[in-house]
């Protein structure tokens, strides 16, 4: 055969590093929040989801997505999804790290770290494969969101904080680990989840509580496969909260009837269901008719994953692009050593370590409930993040990709993951609520707290090293104080996010990472596209402290 050319100026994969050892940003967060602790868990586990092997079976995933199975082949309705092996060894692997329910394990809470350790781990393995997070997501966010029932909570706790993976449709006592999943939304009410019209019967009560009978759709039912949900339905006393299990207590099999499943832009490996209930058995937790207080306490434990989530995929896609451009030459050098690419690189890695740093400190403010100051942060920090992070992490994505021209387009190879990225981004954003329900809930934050002291609290430590940073700072507790109108919610959500951010930089980054934040963010040098900051910032600095190598 003639050979036509040959292959050269390909960047070789980012494959079998250490994506907790090669992550700077990520350590000096956890030395900031938890002095002292034991990282050793998250080196193996960085070493794990940055290998080859792993990284193989996300693609998989991927490639084979999952499939509804309606009937059996002799016509029985059976509702199951099958998942392609590699989707049940990421399961496996995420569950045996810890990141579902493991947190509320005794052991964990004694720790005092638990949420904060979660929470790494939790970011490293988005890097891997975010979509099969979902489930892990979900059983960490419902585990708590139990203990309302407390009967329910001794019957499945044990499963729900195991470190083992069972995917096997059986009753929940002969498996040695469960996952939960949710259901909320319905056609007519998506986050109006006021508008509900699912049905519930009263169906007497035994060693559980009391008992329903549900009647009814719903429109997004995430993860059909886990052994339980919580969801919300109609009661005599109004819109409640569900305990719903896929297989009853007696062994047979509960009346959930999986219509179809999702076809989304990205999350390809998790199966996202529309799903009807014909008189299926449910039992109730927490106060009857406060349905939605009940499961907020559940979604503010998701908006957190959402934050981390999106924290995790902006690492992976800026080490993907400082991996590509310090390997591929253009024009007679490097890419990472063209002055354009350096500005980009540089503003990506500032919107990254930023990202990374509010992230993890909001996880600490779920580790110490108790302390007042830190339950008021965990209140305003959470849809702060939320919105914030998310929201930046499409742009970021495109930006990303943009690095590697067309090679970050396409599906196949290595470079094929930014694709990935780019599609899973959009995602955070808009689950468990999207930009505006995220702004709204800061509001109700505030009016709720003395978030104005908490605020200038937390912004204390960064007095007097930045110009632009006591600006915004001194500003923000008055405008948290006024409180602000739903016109200018969005614009206050971003100046929270921007003002703490710079204020953890502060106290984490190297002075160059830090003034380049404050700089851009806050200072008003900086465009309005990743790549526009001011030609005195010291990007080589920036730049070697993100590199993934």
């Amino acid at each position: 055969m003639t050979v036509t050319h040959e292959v050269f100026n390909q960047p070789a994969p980012l494959v079998d590093v250490n994506l907790f050892e090669t992550n700077r940003p990520l350590q000096a967060a956890l030395a900031f929040n938890a002095p002292g602790l034991d990282t050793s868990a998250l080196r193996d586990l960085g070493r794990l989801v940055g290998s080859g092997e792993y990284q193989a079976h996300a693609r998989l995933a991927n490639v084979f997505t999952p499939q509804l199975k309606t009937h059996s082949r002799f016509g029985h309705r059976i509702d199951q999804v099958e998942f392609h092996p590699s989707y049940h060894a990421l399961m496996t692997a995420a569950v045996g790290a810890g990141l579902h329910g493991s947190a509320f394990a005794p052991d964990e809470q004694a720790s005092g770290t638990a949420h904060l350790r979660r929470a790494a781990g939790f970011m490293l393995f988005t890097e891997l494969e975010p979509s099969m997070l979902c489930p892990i997501s979900m059983t960490y966010a419902v585990t708590p969101a139990l203990q309302d029932n407390a009967a329910i909570y001794r019957d499945w706790a044990p499963q729900l904080t195991s470190r083992r993976y069972d995917p096997t449709l059986t009753l929940w006592r002969d498996k040695p680990g469960v996952t939960m999943g949710m259901g909320m939304t319905e056609k007519q009410g998506g986050s109006d989840v006021r508008a509900n019209t699912t049905r519930a019967e009263a169906d007497g009560s035994d060693a559980w509580g009391q008992r329903f009978k549900v009647t009814g759709h719903k429109w997004f039912f995430s993860a059909p496969m886990c052994d339980a949900f919580l969801i919300l339905a109609q009661t005599a006393s109004g819109l409640s909260c569900l305990f719903l299990p896929r297989v009853l207590p007696d062994g047979s099999v509960n009346a959930i009837l999986i219509q179809r499943l999702k076809d989304k832009l990205g999350n390809k490996a998790n199966a996202s269901s529309e799903v009807e209930f014909h008189g299926a058995s449910a039992w109730l937790v927490g106060e009857e008719g406060r349905g939605v207080p009940q499961i907020l306490a559940m979604g503010t434990m998701t908006r957190l994953d959402c934050a981390l989530g999106t924290s995790g995929l902006m690492r992976q896609a800026l080490s993907i692009a400082l991996n590509h451009t310090a390997q591929r030459k253009a024009f007679g050098k490097l890419l990472i050593d063209q002055p354009l690419m350096k500005n980009v690189l540089a503003d990506l890695a500032l919107e990254s370590e930023a990202a990374t740093a509010l992230a993890l400190r909001l996880a600490r403010a779920f580790d110490r409930p108790d302390d007042p100051h830190e339950a008021v942060m965990a209140r305003l920090l959470t849809p702060v993040a939320k919105f914030w992070i998310c929201k930046r992490g499409s742009h970021f994505a495109q930006e990303a990709m943009e690095c590697l021209g067309g090679n970050g387009y396409v599906e196949e190879g290595g470079e094929g993951i930014m694709a990935r990225i780019y599609r899973e981004m959009p995602l955070n954003s808009i689950w468990e609520g999207a930009g505006n329900i995220m702004a709204l809930d800061l509001l109700r934050a505030i009016r709720k707290a003395d978030a104005a002291a908490a605020l200038a609290q937390e912004l204390a430590p960064a007095k007097g090293m930045h110009a632009a940073l006591d600006h915004l700072a001194a500003r923000l507790p008055l405008r948290v104080e006024e409180m602000a109108t739903e016109m200018e919610a969005r614009r206050l959500a971003q100046d929270v996010a921007l003002a703490v951010q710079a204020a953890l930089l502060a106290q984490t980054a190297p002075a160059a990472v830090f003034h380049a934040f404050c700089d851009s963010r806050l200072g008003g040098h900086w465009g309005h596209s990743f790549g526009s900051l001011s030609s005195g910032t010291e990007v080589d600095a920036i730049i070697d402290r993100a590199m993934p190598r």
